[in-house]
């Protein structure tokens, strides 16, 4: 039996449609143009703090208001954070597959926890989980490997596996020591072979059998 944790957006999720809607009001309220959706997906991974610098410098905005601006999107995107998100297909088949074979179920992600919570019970995603780790559980965030590191110490399996899909997450599978799994449909900015892996893959429905294979070779 495996122990395997998901990243959450870009991973499970599509949530780049709600974090555009709730960064792009605040910058309204800013007074500072709009950003499509391809430039906010670009910002996404390190959590809210990294996202709002990224757009802050992309429109000239002072930094001295970045903690005002974050503090903000925080209470915007907490309000409203499942209204567009959708769960990638396959998502919730493949997570029956794996439960019903006995692997043990994580999330570890940069977005805080209680938002991350949210949408897990939202769409339906929260009882195939045992851990849930957010960019606030703890001190640091990833590519820092304690999160990893505390969502692993958390499931009581075997082989960890760790499944995401951004530089984010292949760095803090690197520094945990763990397989790391890439989903190639999500938001990292480099091609899919430049990022260190176990393995990838584009569609969950054949996600299981991958994990079963993986084992198997060791």
């Amino acid at each position: 039996m495996a122990a395997i944790v998901f990243d959450l957006d870009g991973t499970l999720v599509d949530s780049a449609p709600d974090i555009q809607a709730a960064l792009n009001a605040v910058m309204a309220e800013a007074g500072a143009a709009p950003f499509d959706l391809a430039s906010v997906i670009s910002f996404i991974g390190g959590g809210i703090p990294p996202l709002m610098e990224q757009a802050m410098r992309a429109r000239d905005l002072p930094m001295a208001q970045h903690a005002a601006l974050v503090a903000r999107m925080s209470a915007v995107y907490g309000a409203e954070n499942t209204a567009r998100t959708q769960v990638f297909p396959g998502v919730i088949g493949a997570l029956e597959q794996l439960r019903d074979r006995g692997h043990a179920l994580g999330v570890c992600t940069n977005k805080p926890e209680a938002p991350a919570r949210d949408i897990l019970q939202a769409l339906g995603l929260a009882p195939y989980f045992e851990v849930l780790i957010g960019g606030d559980t703890l001190a640091v965030k990833k590519p820092d490997p304690a999160p990893l590191h505390a969502a692993f110490a958390g499931l009581a399996a075997g082989t960890a596996l760790y499944v995401g899909d951004s530089e984010f997450d292949a760095e803090a599978a690197r520094r945990a020591g763990v397989d790391f799994l890439l989903f190639t449909e999500g938001y990292r900015r480099s091609p899919a072979e430049a990022l260190p892996q176990r393995a990838r893959f584009d569609a969950y429905a054949a996600f299981p059998d991958l994990v079963e294979t993986l084992l198997a070779v060791g």
